[in-house]
């Protein structure tokens, strides 16, 4: 009876009760198998690659099996909060086309039937199941200093409960009615703690759905439900609202393993049913000193998900190398299916890695490579004009002012080509890559060719130059001015008799390709000329080296 009373004396004005709450959200008419799964950022920062590593793979398995994602702020730590954390999580997600199906937009609008989809705005609701516990007798008010709703002395207090093996029981835990009463009409502030049922000496068994049955100690810890300004963390709050919401699976970082003890006994007091975790591997990287050490924002550029934004990656490039750290099985799925979306590719919970993934940027690279290899020359121009509009206005200026020209750049060695060049990765890189196209190089490649040599070869080769309709009559008017100048035109009678040649066809194309471009590696020569005009290629063939 004193339990009710406490209940009644701390929450005066919640009136609502569970069974209300549950006529609210009532369970999820699903087909067999179905998944429910969530993607549960916190707006305190900008979304780092791990957070959406556990976004996609949320989705899959919501997807991959006919069910739902949905995507539910957990903004109770408003000190902290990032006023556009939101705005870019959903870029993110809408960039890269795994957008939810249930979600709150950024007018305060709920797109489906359980939400609120925001902490913030269901505090009465955790505030009603605070009140059940106490009254029932598994919760209490504590008024201790410590639980004042400093966030650095709740992480630490909490980051305790999961080292220490000892119980640790709150000494506010068998107040009286008198005496939370007294506190009340000081006007203390409390904090709602779960009154344990263990002392230190039981274990329990968990089974997590990547790295099976786990045994630890069972939590032994009067820990914090609601802080004193009414607001939950993580444990309480994911509790309801994955009951609520209907979650059938939690994906989340194995840095909570060490914490589902506390969040086992939540449920059970609860008498909720016990929800499926999923924590999956953290994503690691091999730093320049060769050290393993995981991924981060404040020292890696590429663990900002903006990152890939904005320079241009393809999207379905980084889909597709998170999809190669899921599940290594994907690759040989991609060999076998080079014409077929990602989204084909069909992976359950028995199908991700138990092993800490590396992050390669070389690797995602190269996958990056062989998807923007594969477009047309059109489809390229307008995704880098696409990408200039938002990242650099000047270079959209000039792309617009000669689209014709731009998208015969993007065809180079690309359509028609059963071999087309792998040279670009993302979309920011391509302005520096083709610079020669937008300005005459002033830097040129030259230290082992023979300069003498190459001036008299491209003034006499400049003379003669004109446009051709094909590279097949370019390469042999190249030919027939090398071969008067003494050159090879043939590499078998070069091979058998150096020494009769000044050099071989191979030779005067290399001086040409460093006086168009500056590089003694380039796409087709022909395009390249073709493109920047009969006077600027004359113009960059009378430069002396």
């Amino acid at each position: 009876m004193n339990n009710l009373k406490i209940a009644e004396l701390l929450f005066p004005n919640i009136e609502l009760s569970i069974d209300e709450i549950f006529k609210k959200y009532p369970k999820r008419e699903l087909g067999n198998n179905c998944q429910v799964t969530r993607y549960a950022p916190s707006p305190t920062g900008l979304m780092h690659i791990g957070n959406f590593f556990q976004a996609f793979i949320s989705y899959n398995l919501a997807k991959n099996t006919n069910g739902i994602f949905y995507v539910r702020f957990e903004d109770t730590d408003s000190k902290r909060e990032i006023k556009e954390a939101k705005d870019v999580i959903f870029q993110i997600l809408k960039e890269f086309e795994i957008w939810p199906d249930e979600y709150q937009d950024l007018d305060g609008v709920d797109h489906g039937e359980y939400g609120p989809y925001v902490q913030s705005q269901r505090v009465e609701i955790y505030k009603a199941f605070a009140k059940k516990l106490v009254a029932e007798g598994k919760a209490f008010p504590c008024f201790c200093k410590k639980t004042e709703g400093k966030e650095d002395v709740l992480r630490l207090r909490e980051s305790k409960f999961e080292q220490d093996d000892e119980k640790e029981y709150d000494p506010c835990r068998d107040l009286s009615y008198e005496e939370v009463k007294r506190h009340l009409e000081n006007k203390e502030p409390f904090a709602i703690r779960l009154k344990t049922r263990n002392d230190g000496s039981q274990r329990i068994k968990f089974y997590d759905l990547i790295k099976g049955e786990i045994d630890v100690k069972a939590n032994s810890k009067d820990f914090i439900l609601l802080k004193n300004d009414g607001i939950p963390p993580y444990a309480f709050a994911h509790a309801i609202d994955d009951t609520l919401m209907g979650t059938t699976i939690v994906v989340r970082g194995e840095e909570y393993i060490s914490s589902t003890q506390m969040h086992i006994e939540l449920f059970e007091d609860l008498n909720f049913k016990p929800i499926h975790y999923c924590h999956n591997p953290l994503i690691w990287k091999i730093d320049e000193n060769g050290n393993k050490r995981k991924i981060s924002k404040r020292k890696d550029p590429e663990a900002d998900m903006r990152f890939y934004i904005n320079n241009g990656y393809p999207k379905e490039a980084v889909l597709e190398y998170l999809l190669n750290l899921i599940n290594s099985g994907f690759e040989t799925w991609r060999k076998n299916n080079p014409n077929l979306s990602w989204r084909d590719f069909k992976f359950g919970i028995n199908d991700i890695t138990t092993i800490a993934p590396v992050f390669d940027i070389v690797k995602l690279n190269d996958i990056s490579k062989n998807i923007i290899s594969k477009l047309s020359g059109e489809e390229l121009y307008f995704k880098w004009l696409g990408w200039a509009k938002s990242f650099d206005k000047s270079l959209e200026e000039i792309l617009l002012k000669d689209q014709k020209k731009f998208i015969k750049l993007c065809q180079m060695d690309r359509e028609n080509s059963s071999k087309p060049r792998k040279d670009i990765y993302n979309l920011s890189m391509m302005k520096d890559y083709f610079d020669y196209i937008f300005n005459a190089p002033i830097l040129f490649e030259i230290d082992d060719i023979d300069k003498d040599q190459a001036n008299e070869f491209l003034y006499e080769y400049s003379k003669q130059y004109k446009c051709f309709n094909s590279n097949e009559e370019w390469f042999n008017n190249v030919k027939e001015i090398a071969g008067k100048m003494g050159y090879a035109v043939d590499n078998k009678l070069y091979k058998e008799n150096p020494n009769s040649f000044k050099g071989n066809i191979a030779k005067v194309c290399e001086f040409i390709r460093i006086a168009i471009t500056g590089r003694k590696n380039s796409p087709t020569l022909f395009n390249i000329m073709d493109i920047l005009g009969i006077d600027e290629v004359k113009k960059r063939l009378n430069h002396k080296f």
